[in-house]
């Protein structure tokens, strides 16, 4: 049962937005948007680029008009009550804004200063973000020294500096090296921890998987599928059996043997496996492995997994959640590339 919109942090409504055209007609950037997010939660924003993600954020910023529907943040509405929104929210966007030749303590009393804070409180402010962002050691040194992850959390502790109600956190680990996505990972755990709402946008996977309490998965302008990651995976199949043929050759007659026990017939086939979501594990490997086994078909291995985020996302779409158009032989991406507004 959805919570009632006073209990919501974010509350949007049949949201449209149509850029200009520029040459041949193009999709309207968000079709029909909706999306409800408790206070005190994280909420991931999950789609391939051009789903509509950042176009989402920067309505609910207060960054950019739209055409139809109701957006209220922190209670307000965006349109109307703009100044008292942006009052309530932080925004860390995709690219570092820090500058590279201030140190990140630097950084950080400039942010404060321009937020109108006095010089003796900007400073006071500055150390306390150092520390909570596990940065104190290093706030000395210039930024151009610093990692990538260690960037992106002094972009998140300048998101923080006037102690938002709500952060919106765009792609906050495109272009990081797992290192760097873990570190990146935990600040926003502690943020929540800390009773800050934060909305995360993002297309990696494992990212929404780790942080969100709940996701919302959005194609074409609209959001296709929400709940808890345990939820949507179990729209695919409490379970995914995964068999690896000694002999390539027998892939397909795999699909056609397993396809009885595949939720909704769906058969997925990568990098030498056959992949199938099933309902009853125990039921779904007994009866499959029998039927190889009387049709003559040798496995190496055979599993049973949970299925992944991103299986859901192609089961609902048709595409991955990088944006490519699932053929049924690579639904599994192994690159995590930077990506580029939505």
């Amino acid at each position: 049962m959805p919570a009632p919109e006073k209990d919501l942090a974010i509350a949007a409504r049949e949201v449209r937005k149509k850029y200009p055209a520029t040459g041949k007609e193009q999709p309207p950037a968000l079709d029909g948007f909706e999306l409800g997010v408790p206070r005190g939660t994280v909420h991931g924003l999950l789609g391939p680029n051009g789903a509509g993600k950042t176009t989402a954020v920067r309505i609910m910023a207060t960054l950019l008009e739209f055409d139809h529907g109701t957006v209220r943040v922190a209670g307000h509405d965006v349109v109307r009550e703009g100044r008292q929104v942006r009052r309530r929210i932080g925004l860390v966007g995709q690219y570092a804004a820090v500058d590279e030749e201030l140190s990140g303590r630097q950084n950080l009393v400039m942010f404060a200063r321009l937020s109108r804070l006095a010089p003796p409180a900007a400073r006071r402010r500055a150390e306390e973000l150092l520390e909570r962002f596990d940065l104190a050691e290093t706030g000395s040194k210039r930024v151009s020294a610093y990692s990538g992850g260690m960037r992106r959390r002094l972009d998140l502790a300048a998101g923080l500096i006037v102690a938002p109600e709500i952060l919106f956190v765009d792609e906050p680990t495109a272009g990081l090296d797992p290192a760097g996505r873990r570190e990146v990972w935990k600040a926003i755990r502690g943020l929540v921890q800390g009773g800050t709402t934060v909305l995360l946008t993002t297309q990696y996977l494992e990212e929404a998987d780790q942080l969100a309490d709940h996701i919302s998965m959005l194609a074409r302008g609209r959001v296709v599928a929400g709940g808890t990651p345990g939820e949507l995976k179990a729209r695919v199949g409490n379970d995914w059996l995964e068999l690896v043929p000694r002999a390539e050759a027998d892939i397909p007659r795999i699909g056609a043997i397993a396809a009885p026990w595949a939720v909704g017939g769906d058969i997925h086939i990568a990098q030498g496996r056959v992949r199938v979501p099933v309902v009853d594990r125990t039921h779904a490997l007994l009866g499959v492995a029998a039927a190889l086994r009387d049709d003559g078909i040798v496995l190496d291995d055979l599993l049973i997994r949970s299925p992944t985020l991103d299986e859901v996302f192609i089961h609902l779409t048709g595409t991955t959640a990088t944006g490519h158009a699932h053929t049924g032989e690579s639904d599994l991406p192994t690159d995590q590339s930077q990506g580029v507004p939505a």
